[in-house]
């Protein structure tokens, strides 16, 4: 994911505490630490933080998930579920990187009008 410093705007936040239900659009880069429930229909990267409980259909470029999630994930570029995050939905990108330490249960299509793209395992997580 690119790093807020390298050019990303930071359109939104929903800080922990906060409660949203309904439509959530955006245009660059959204970040949720609280409670969202609904649908997400568009924005180029959606970054769900440590304390993030996200139920939700979920359409966007890019996805970091470090919190809680439920429901199904259209990513046109790729999704990254980090160590901390739980998640129980149906992935549809050609980029899965899930780290050590995450839980995801759930299905992915990683298929696309290009085909996805293979990327090599590090050498110390080979057999």
């Amino acid at each position: 994911m690119k790093a807020r410093g390298e050019g990303a705007t930071l359109n939104g936040f929903l800080d922990k505490g906060s409660h949203l239900k309904g439509e959530l659009s955006f245009e660059e880069t959204f970040r949720i630490d609280g409670k969202f429930e609904g649908k997400i229909p568009s924005g180029s990267e959606l970054i769900l933080g440590d304390s993030a409980d996200v139920d939700a259909e979920i359409h966007v470029e890019r996805l970091s998930i470090n919190g809680s999630l439920k429901g199904s994930v259209h990513a046109s570029e790729r999704v990254e579920i980090h160590p901390r995050a739980r998640v129980l939905a149906d992935l549809h990108t050609p980029v899965l990187k899930i780290e050590e330490g995450a839980c995801f249960q759930g299905s992915c299509d990683m298929a696309s009008a290009e085909g996805s793209r293979v990327v090599e395992m590090p050498s110390s997580a080979k057999a």
